[in-house]
Parts: C-alpha cells; sequence; structure tokens
C-alpha cells in the first residue's frame, strides 16, 4: 500500500498563487509516476498534471500550461504543484496519485494509489 496526503489548499484571490504538496509513505515502486487531478462540483476528474519519479518528464492539462508547475524532491518523496496565476475556474478538490511505470497518463483510471484531496477556492 501507498498513502498519498495532499496539504496546501486554500481559499486565494483570483491571481494569486498556491502550492500543494503530496507526501507519499508506505510501499516503494522502482520507477513510477506522479500525478495531479482536480474535481470540481458536479465534473468529472480531470488531469492537471503528471511527472516522472526522476523528475525528468512532465506533461500538463492545457487549461494550466505556463501557470502551473509540477516538480518533485525525491529524498523527501513529496510532489509540487506550483500554481500561480489562479482563476476561479481552477477551483476544485485536488488530488494527487501514483502509478508504478514511467508514462505519463492523464486518465485517472491509469493510476493506482489516491490521496484524499485538498479545497483549492478561488474567488472571482
Amino acid at each position: 500500500q501507498v498513502q498519498l496526503v495532499e496539504s496546501g489548499g486554500g481559499l486565494v484571490q483570483a491571481g494569486g498563487s498556491l502550492r500543494l504538496s503530496c507526501a507519499a509513505s508506505g510501499r516503494t515502486f522502482s520507477r513510477y509516476a506522479m500525478g495531479w487531478f482536480r474535481q470540481a462540483p458536479w465534473k468529472e476528474r480531470e488531469f492537471v498534471a503528471a511527472i516522472t519519479w526522476s523528475g525528468g518528464s512532465t506533461n500538463y492539462a492545457d487549461s494550466v500550461k505556463g501557470r502551473f508547475t509540477i516538480s518533485k524532491v525525491n529524498a523527501k518523496n513529496t510532489v509540487y504543484l506550483q500554481m500561480n496565476g489562479l482563476r476561479p475556474e481552477d477551483t476544485a478538490v485536488y488530488y494527487c496519485a501514483i502509478r508504478s511505470g514511467v508514462v505519463l497518463h492523464n486518465t485517472p483510471r491509469e493510476y493506482d494509489y489516491w490521496g484524499q484531496g485538498t479545497q483549492v477556492t478561488v474567488s472571482s
């Protein structure tokens, strides 16, 4: 089992910034990818960003390119999502997830373990 714990969510005004963190513990994979997804009320969970275990490859949804940055610190088993230029439409519960392998899938079903989520609310 892998445990993922997100933190860093909150309420911010449009144009502001937040940094989300996701700490992983438990079972480890030799090769893995970690992703961030989000889910707004009445909407399906959607891909935000993903990163390989080495940090050498990243992938972003078009809606967040140029505004969000995913990164990780292996020594801390932690992945981050720096969110700048936040918009009201970014309001959602943000989840981190992990999968074995290095393909940066953008569909939720490809990920094996999930965190409990952290709420991000952007006011206009």
